[in-house]
């Protein structure tokens, strides 16, 4: 029988799942609220987004894995000149996002100057359904991923805008990089930095992610 929160390989088929799981995930994130201001038509917003993303982009070049209510999206570092979104899935981001598509614009453009230049893994994206948050989805999603970094003995890289978050990164061993603030009154964006592990740490606690 299988686990509801035991991380498998996300395929293209997967994408009404991811899609539904980030969006209620990322309701109260305060860059996506920041992207989708409007309460009428975020959730519709969110879920064009996050499908994009997935089957455009990380599905195609990333190492993307689900549980039953979650969902991660990793970058390994040979694959993030690929990972960027190409000019058709930069055309449907900008029609998703209507106004708010040069501020998103800009504020990526800014983001991206932190982004480190060493070799490593980004964690670009992570999220739970917070109906089946305390059952260990994120966690095991986290692990998963940081095992296969640790494995190539390289570090790890997240962005996060929420600050409730930090926390929970920093139990895995990430530590605050940089803090920036978004341009066009966007939100606070924590960069945040992970080295190698040689044990995995397999007792750590279930904690909630978004």
């Amino acid at each position: 029988m299988s686990i509801p929160n035991t991380p498998k390989t996300a395929t293209i088929d997967d994408a009404p799942l991811i899609s539904r799981a980030l969006t209620r995930a990322f309701d109260d994130d305060p860059m996506m609220r920041w992207c989708f201001p409007d309460d009428t038509s975020r959730e519709a917003g969110l879920g064009r987004y996050f499908s994009t993303l997935f089957t455009r982009q990380y599905v195609r070049h990333g190492v993307c894995e689900r549980t039953d209510a979650a969902a991660a999206f990793w970058v390994p570092p040979e694959a993030q000149d690929k990972a960027v979104p190409d000019a058709e899935t930069l055309q449907e981001l900008a029609s998703i996002l209507g106004d708010r598509a040069a501020l998103f614009a800009e504020a990526a453009q800014t983001a991206a100057a932190y982004t480190p230049q060493e070799p490593h893994w980004s964690l670009a994206l992570i999220g739970a359904d917070p109906a089946a948050q305390g059952q260990g989805h994120g966690s095991a999603l986290l692990r998963s991923g940081l095992a296969k970094a640790d494995a190539a003995g390289l570090p790890t890289y997240l962005e996060s805008s929420k600050p409730s978050n930090l926390p929970v990164y920093e139990h895995f061993g990430f530590i605050v990089r940089e803090k920036m603030q978004l341009p066009g009154n966007g939100p606070t964006l924590w960069t945040m930095w992970r080295e190698p592990r040689g044990i995995a740490h397999s007792s750590a606690p279930v904690l909630a992610l978004e």
